[in-house]
């Protein structure tokens, strides 16, 4: 009940609410003179018949008479009276059992469920509110950032221009409000100049006119945008974008950056100050068979191997885990342990076959260009001939044709990367060059989280959503090293030591076990201690860095985070 004056609110200054409920007053006043009319005539009638009632009772009989009641207490006698009578009778069945109930559901009862539906769904945030996250568009990423900001305890927002839009989010457990992206006053009622960060999900026409009016209400707060085109990025950079991304080149980057036809033995996915976290893979390596303990690579580089990856699951490393050929190694340790390991393990086999790239869209050519860059050689299929560039490096035809695949190398090629939009032709795919090479790598873009777990049964060694991709750029953006994804559903976090583990060592606090989760280092202050002595107790302040598959990091954060 506490909800309903403000729902009547609502309902009374909506302009179709104030029509409707003109259109029901007017019935009703038909209807009531009808009622008058009638009472009247009962009169005149009774007054010819001889009988005398008061103005009530020509009103009680009208009524009950008009809505079939007819309890026969005050009848006519003559005939005209009879006639008299059958003509309000069904006049009432018109007006009041068929008109009445349904004019009243369509003019008032049906517009107010809508108005409590639609009150749901807030217009403005509270005068208190800073230090929040607005984010304006309601796309893959959009949704994923809310997720993860969430997940890490930042009040946020999601702004949409319609109502019922806002109400399936908030039916899935999202908080939306409704405005419009290009009006100033949306941006005042979300307190945008109090906001620790906008972003812009939209397409790069909304972004920028959203960028350039919310400049005039919040002129200094940090405003982060997507841009589908190269050329969009200056255009909003100059309507006031503080960052500007192109989240689908970047994740065709961050593919290339995983293929093995480099010629390293572990590549670097990511750093964190003098941190850096490196794929190895153990096919054709001395390690592939042994232990985790037995291995001798912490003696011989004094790097630990902080996890390992087979397809799509995060298998902790255990003294007695088996390396297996098809095992993805997480290292964790300085530029100069890294040197260390591959010098460990021997030069890498030459890989003389170009990659191969399934797709020539915007992520297909970002790998592109970035293996380009490293003086790796490729291969596009693409069936759309407007995007093929030259007979070198694009292949023209289906990569679903064996004959297209065979003459672009599928047979040699260390590498494919699979990079359409599409998750099913994706998955085809990925079953499909499995089949033809099962000793090749396959690297899957991912379009919906939903099909990251069937990518990987279907034979893909490592899969990339730029959803994940692109809402973890933002988080750090908004606090920096918080998060970092290797790849999808493996992460490293930032979480500082709260009192749940205060004054304890690692081995005391039972992290691995507990959560699945592994510290790979503990920074105080500007110090990072990497691999740290697990005897040693955890200070109150301090930060750690932990390496865990989405699962194991939410069951952490749920049980340390404070």
């Amino acid at each position: 009940m506490k909800f309903l004056p403000s729902q009547l609110l609502y309902f009374f200054h909506d302009r179709r609410a104030q029509r409707n409920l003109h259109s029901l007053i007017r019935f009703v006043l038909f209807l009531c003179f009808f009622i008058a009319l009638y009472s009247v005539l009962f009169h005149i009638l009774m007054e010819m018949e001889g009988q005398h009632y008061s103005w009530v009772t020509g009103i009680y009989w009208t009524l009950t008479v008009m809505s079939t009641l007819g309890f026969g207490d005050i009848t006519f006698t003559s005939d005209i009276g009879r006639i008299f009578s059958l003509c309000v009778l069904m006049s009432g069945i018109v007006f009041l059992l068929v008109m009445l109930p349904f004019t009243f559901i369509q003019f008032f009862y049906a517009p107010y469920l809508e108005a409590q539906s639609k009150s749901r769904a807030a217009r403005e945030l509270p005068e208190d509110t800073s230090g929040h996250l607005i984010i304006i568009g309601s796309d893959r990423i959009a949704l994923s950032l809310a997720t993860r900001v969430r997940q890490f305890n930042y009040k946020y927002c999601i702004l949409v221009n319609e109502v019922n839009h806002a109400l399936d989010l908030v039916d899935q457990g999202y908080k939306a409000v409704v405005g419009d992206s290009d009006n100033p006053q949306t941006y005042k009622l979300l307190r945008a100049d109090q906001a620790a960060m906008i972003v812009l999900l939209s397409d790069d026409l909304k972004n920028t006119n959203a960028a350039y009016t919310l400049r005039e209400v919040a002129p200094d707060v940090q405003v982060v945008a997507n841009a589908d085109s190269e050329e969009s990025v200056d255009i909003l950079q100059l309507a006031g974008a503080s960052h500007v991304f192109q989240f689908m080149s970047m994740l065709g980057e961050m593919l290339a950056r995983r293929t093995l036809g480099t010629g390293a033995r572990s590549n670097v996915i990511g750093n964190i100050k003098k941190l850096n976290i490196a794929e190895a893979p153990a096919v054709n390596t001395p390690l592939v068979g042994q232990t985790v303990k037995g291995c001798g690579l912490r003696d011989a580089t004094g790097m630990n191997i902080v996890g390992l990856w087979e397809q799509g699951r995060l298998v902790p490393a255990l003294p007695d885990t088996v390396i297996g050929a098809k095992t993805i190694m997480i290292l964790a340790g300085t530029e100069e342990q890294l040197d260390a390991y591959d010098d460990f393990v021997g030069p890498a086999p030459s890989m003389d076959a170009p990659v191969l790239i399934l797709g020539g869209g915007r992520v297909g050519q970002s790998a592109a260009r970035l293996l380009s860059r490293r003086n790796v050689d490729y291969k596009i299929v693409e069936k759309n001939k407007k995007l093929i560039k030259d007979e070198k490096h694009y292949a023209h035809g289906s990569a679903s044709d064996l004959e297209v695949l065979k003459a672009a190398g599928i047979d040699s090629a260390p590498s494919v990367f699979v990079t359409t939009h599409n998750d099913d032709l994706n998955i085809y795919l990925t079953i499909y060059c499995r089949r033809l090479r099962p000793d090749i790598q396959i690297i899957s873009r991912a379009t919906f989280d939903r099909n990251i777990t069937v990518l990987h049964k279907a034979g893909a060694d490592l899969v990339m959503s730029y959803a994940t991709m692109a809402a973890n750029t933002i988080i750090n953006l908004l606090s920096p090293g918080k998060v970092m994804t290797l790849t999808e559903g493996l992460n490293i976090f930032r979480v500082e030591v709260g009192s749940s583990l205060a004054g304890k060592t690692l081995m005391e606090s039972n992290i691995r076990d507990d959560t699945g989760c592994s510290v790979i280092a503990v920074s105080r202050g500007e110090e990072m201690e990497i691999n740290p002595d697990p005897t040693l107790p955890l200070e109150n302040g301090a930060s750690l860095l932990v390496i865990g598959a989405a699962e194991d990091e939410r069951r952490f954060l749920e049980k340390y985070q404070v």
